[in-house]
């Protein structure tokens, strides 16, 4: 089965147009290097939860907006060798200094899928 990188994050409302740009970006570097797909989606029916929800891991603020973004591989190998060559890319090394968002609060995982219908 494949395997996927997640991320959920809160990125200013004020920052949304320079996250888009990075976004766009970053999708062409992961590609290029081999990602089978890149997703970026913008929380629309993401209320605050009382123990746990999206916008309270992230701790989004009211002026901030959630992301939830996947990446898709062939296998967890596949991955690895994918991530060395996006880190080694010098298209992305300015805006992992100046990120339009504040990375402590991305959250990020990689996952072996186990079902896939």
């Amino acid at each position: 089965m494949s395997y996927v990188d997640g991320f959920i994050l809160a990125v200013p409302k004020d920052r949304f147009e320079s996250y888009k740009e990075l976004a766009r970006k970053a999708a062409e570097v992961w590609k290029d290097h081999g990602a089978l797909s890149y997703v970026e989606a913008i929380g629309d029916d993401v209320p605050y939860g009382e123990l746990t929800s999206f916008p309270r891991a992230v701790l989004a603020k009211d002026d901030e907006f959630v992301i939830f973004s996947w990446i898709t591989y062939e296998t967890r190998q596949h991955r690895d060798a994918v991530l060395e060559k996006v880190m080694a890319d010098p298209r992305l090394k300015d805006d992992m200094e100046n990120m339009p968002f504040d990375g402590k609060r991305l959250i990020y995982g990689g996952f072996e899928i186990f079902l896939q219908a």
